[in-house]
């Protein structure tokens, strides 16, 4: 495995940002090489997480090495990864658009819609499902954890108080603009998902799931019961757990295993014994 950290200037940010990537290394002398160009999973964090979250809790190594996939995690901020109003908070341009294009150009990955993937937790979730949708002729897959779809409930009936986490209204209208016409935006993701259906499309893999304990099942089983009424095709799962890693370790793999089967083993050479 090669962990990489790259800075570079991005124009829809207008600054200098870095991002992490993973990627399955060749194995030991004498093995064959690694088939490249790799698929590609774009994984973002959750509110007040960096681009490092992932690496610490989450067992990425396994998961690159077995699927042969390089994982790109890019630092969101708070920003629900959508376009803010200023011009250094363009966060959807820059996940959806910009670092694709410039991960592709500077790594082995490959530029095929379905060998791309983005994913993430909690507000990284939403951000997954929002620039899924939004891209779809980019992302062929999403694998969405413990969405934070607030922009039905939290963001429209938020205190101008800052609550437990710190956000309060003027935080939300920072984020999503006017919240009178969050509803009509297409930072509804029903609206994003009627758009897409409107459109000729290729079938987009819509996967998300949600622990049945967690403070947030209830917006991802009211956007699950949307896209049923709407014949979007998507899957939607809920397990034991809570906001917790215990519950996205085991959902993002179970997300990723039904589109990536494992290629024939990397592993270490030798014999295991008889």
């Amino acid at each position: 495995m090669a962990w990489l950290q790259i800075q570079f200037l991005s124009s829809s940010l207008m600054r200098n940002t870095s991002f992490n990537v993973i990627l399955p290394a060749d194995g030991f002398p004498g093995m064959p090489p690694r088939p490249t160009p790799f698929k590609t999973l774009y994984l973002l964090h959750g509110f007040i997480g960096t681009s490092t979250d992932w690496i610490l809790n989450a067992q990425l190594t396994d998961l690159s090495e077995q699927y042969n996939l390089a994982i790109v995690l890019p630092s969101g901020e708070n920003s629900f990864y959508v376009d803010g109003a200023s011009s250094t908070s363009q966060f959807s341009k820059y996940v959806g658009d910009e670092l694709v294009a410039f991960t592709r150009k500077i790594l082995p990955l490959s530029d095929k819609r379905d060998d791309t993937l983005i994913g993430g937790l909690s507000m990284g979730g939403y951000g997954a499902l929002y620039n899924g949708l939004k891209y779809h002729k980019t992302f062929g897959h999403i694998v969405a954890l413990s969405s934070a779809i607030i922009t039905g409930t939290d963001a429209l009936t938020a205190s101008d108080e800052p609550n437990a986490m710190g956000t309060n209204r003027a935080f939300y209208e920072t984020v999503f603009g006017d919240l009178a016409k969050l509803p009509s935006s297409d930072k509804n993701l029903n609206i994003l998902a009627d758009r897409v259906l409107s459109e000729p499309h290729e079938p987009l893999d819509l996967y998300f799931a949600c622990g049945d304990t967690d403070f947030l099942i209830e917006p991802n089983r009211a956007f699950a019961k949307y896209l049923t009424e709407t014949a979007f095709p998507h899957t939607y799962e809920e397990g034991p757990g809570s906001h917790e890693w215990t519950f996205w370790n085991t959902y993002l793999r179970r997300g990723l295993e039904r589109v990536l089967p494992p290629p024939p083993s990397f592993g270490f050479p030798f014999a295991a014994p008889k």
